[in-house]
């Protein structure tokens, strides 16, 4: 079963995509985005990755006000289920093909750090990036259950990596 997007070679401007994409959505969240942080696998230079951009916005309410999404839905995301008390979960794909995740954590939820950790050790740690790389290729090529399947194959290198990383 196919993954939401393909794996491909590290694109040099999903960096810029990120930083229009957040640029578009700052005003929807106002004084109360503490901060916006490109994460996941396109945040890391040299990493094969799903071309979908994942942005973590950090705010300072516990829950999402009916309005965020309704502006969120007017850029055309969807609010997906909440991934975990105060973690909210948003998605925008162009056409059938997914492109950019929007995860909203209220401030001191432990997803932030958690993202922020393991995509800088990935950055700063080559040997530990090219053997995510390879995890994420072999569980693509693989796959017979879809992303959930993928997901539950990466969380132990990712844990592990969390486990050691400070």
């Amino acid at each position: 079963m196919p993954l939401t997007s393909a794996i491909q070679p590290y694109y040099p401007h999903w960096p810029r995509q990120y930083a229009e994409e957040a640029e578009r959505l700052q005003p929807i969240f106002g004084l109360a985005a503490v901060e916006m942080h490109h994460v996941g696998s396109t945040a890391v230079p040299e990493l094969s990755a799903k071309p979908e951009i994942d942005i973590l916005i950090v705010v300072n309410v516990a829950q999402v006000p009916d309005e965020w999404s309704q502006l969120l839905h007017k850029l055309g995301y969807r609010r997906c289920g909440d991934l975990s008390p105060g973690h909210h979960f948003f998605k925008r794909d162009a056409g059938s093909v997914r492109t950019l995740k929007v995860h909203v954590c209220h401030q001191g939820h432990p997803n932030i750090s958690e993202q922020l950790r393991f995509r800088d050790h990935l950055r700063r740690h080559p040997a530990d990036r090219l053997r995510y790389q390879e995890l994420k290729l072999k569980l693509e090529r693989e796959n017979t259950r879809g992303i959930r399947e993928y997901l539950s194959g990466k969380a132990p290198f990712i844990n592990s990596i969390l486990g050691r990383s400070t």
